[in-house]
């Protein structure tokens, strides 16, 4: 959201592409180990699952009680920026953020099935992941290049900040009713 109201939509989207190959090195990282320790223990795969939840959890909560202050760009006073800047701003973004690492621990076992290769599923998980970050970063980075400009308030800040907090809640919620498939 912050690329689309700070450069624009076409700008803003290319910081996306940038997130996502981000998201696929972390990715990468995350299941070099993570194969091991799922396959080898259901015990640490709960420890990672409840830690996700918790985590989500206090995503949504710290989003909640957030500050709000109105958002004050404006179309014509937006910066120009490279494609290559914007796309490496994206990458170092997701490679130096330890809640992406943290978040891909929490989620990525609960869509692995024990027993079966961990290649193809691995894959799966990770053209899912950039598909969907694609399109729903598309969404915001729309959103944000066109209507969170419109924030003016710190009253409509807040109800946007409490629509977050209360989507990372469910989203705690739902993972925590996930199971692990054995084979």
């Amino acid at each position: 959201m912050s690329n689309g109201l700070s450069y624009g939509f076409r700008r803003g989207y290319l910081g996306v592409v940038g997130l996502v190959l981000g998201l696929w090195a972390v990715f990468l990282v995350i299941v070099v180990g993570l194969g091991v320790v799922i396959q080898a223990s259901p015990i640490a795969f709960n420890v990672l699952k409840w830690a996700g939840v918790a985590y989500l959890f206090y995503l949504g909560v710290s989003q909640w009680l957030s500050k709000a202050s109105p958002i004050t760009i404006g179309q014509q006073e937006r910066p120009r920026i490279g494609v290559f800047e914007i796309i490496s701003k994206g990458v170092s973004l997701n490679l130096i953020n330890p809640k992406i690492y943290v978040f891909m621990l929490a989620v990525i076992p609960q869509f692995i099935t024990s027993g079966t290769a961990l290649a193809p599923q691995y894959l799966a998980i990770s053209l899912t992941m950039a598909f969907t970050d694609l399109v729903v970063m598309a969404g915001y980075t729309a959103l944000a290049s066109r209507v969170a400009v419109r924030l003016k308030t710190e009253n409509q800040v807040k109800t946007l900040n409490k629509v977050f907090g209360t989507l990372f809640m469910v989203a705690a919620v739902v993972l925590a009713t996930f199971q692990q498939v054995h084979k």
